[in-house]
């Protein structure tokens, strides 16, 4: 199953099982790259928000015009803010944000549960760092990865260049055959490298 992808002045298409990488600075506007990723040729779609809560990525998605009937988001953040959690279809929640294995379990579930075709957002790899270690977060991604594959799903993960030193750059980078480098000044550079069958 083929997948849209647009972005910037790329236009293609990219199979099932492909993990996107978004390289982004510290205060970068990754907010367009992420709806318009979500919002084209999807059936549904899970947001993973380390950054914000589940109510905040809502209104991102309704600011952007993503169709939120499309969406689940788990929400990592809240447990830490001291929020309250309101549970529904939609909303999921793991038990503190450094909790790898409830978001890997999370993502498989959402996999599991929904047909047709899927996209994922993990926003971000970099606060998942913050709260639990490097190498956590790099299994963690390897195993998301590993889910798309065998979902025929696509995912879309955000990393910050400006934070990480360029060896834990350059080990993401190796796990993804797309990456989307967005710069300080908003340009964006789409790497495509797919292994022709």
């Amino acid at each position: 199953m083929d997948y849209t992808l647009a972005v910037g002045d790329v236009d293609t298409t990219i199979p099932g099982g492909t993990g996107v990488l978004l390289l982004h600075p510290s205060i970068g506007e990754t907010d367009r790259i992420d709806t318009d990723f979500l919002k084209a040729d999807t059936d549904n779609f899970l947001v993973v928000s380390t950054r914000t809560t589940a109510r905040e990525v809502e209104q991102k998605l309704e600011h952007y015009d993503v169709d939120e009937s499309r969406a689940e988001i788990l929400d990592t953040i809240s447990v830490e803010r001291g929020y309250s959690r309101r549970s529904s279809d939609h909303f999921h929640y793991v038990s503190a944000p450094d909790d790898l294995d409830g978001v890997v379990e999370q993502v498989e579930r959402f996999l599991s549960s929904h047909a047709g075709k899927r996209r994922l957002s993990v926003d971000s790899l970099t606060e998942l760092a913050y709260y639990a270690d490097v190498d956590g977060v790099y299994d963690a991604t390897v195993e998301m990865l590993d889910l798309l594959g065998e979902h025929d799903a696509v995912g879309l993960f955000h990393l910050s260049h400006e934070v990480h030193d360029d060896d834990v750059l350059d080990r993401f980078r190796s796990l993804f055959d797309v990456v989307i480098d967005l710069d300080d000044g908003g340009d964006v550079t789409v790497s495509v490298d797919l292994d022709e069958e």
